[in-house]
């Protein structure tokens, strides 16, 4: 059983290279890509990340918020799926609070670029799966 879910999964996601974010399409089929880590983390309740504005995601999200997002430690087959939904975010603050002085090799625009925008996931709930065992919780 999860002593700490917070401290657990939190050091899982913080030492991730690559996470998975998944959106639902218009056939109601779920739509699984890699991307970067979030860019910012409140606990396993709240992420952000970095993405183009013009992607299918994007209107995907825009459509039906439901997502779920995945981090897996494949050193010791670990992972943990959070379920919850998405947020297209493209005002001012939200887009400078990510920001990196790296980013504008992704948008040439900079932080004003129209093609830059914050995806915003809030979990409701997620299941962690270590030593052959998954567990269930909410966030």
């Amino acid at each position: 059983m999860l002593r700490n879910p917070e401290q657990t999964i939190g050091n899982l996601i913080d030492k991730q290279s690559v996470s998975f974010i998944a959106s639902v399409d218009s056939d109601g089929f779920p739509n699984m890509k890699a991307m970067l880590p979030p860019r910012k983390r409140e606990g396993i309740h709240t992420f952000w990340f970095t993405t183009n504005t013009s992607s299918m995601r994007v209107s995907q999200y825009r459509n039906n918020p439901k997502a779920c997002i995945y981090f897996c430690d494949k050193r010791f087959f670990r992972g943990v799926m959070l379920k919850g939904t998405m947020e297209v975010l493209e005002d001012a603050d939200s887009k400078e609070m990510i920001w990196k002085d790296g980013d504008r090799m992704y948008y040439a625009g900079g932080v004003t670029d129209p093609d830059y925008c914050v995806l915003k996931f809030t979990a409701r709930s997620g299941r962690y799966y270590c030593d052959f065992k998954s567990e269930d919780f909410e966030t």
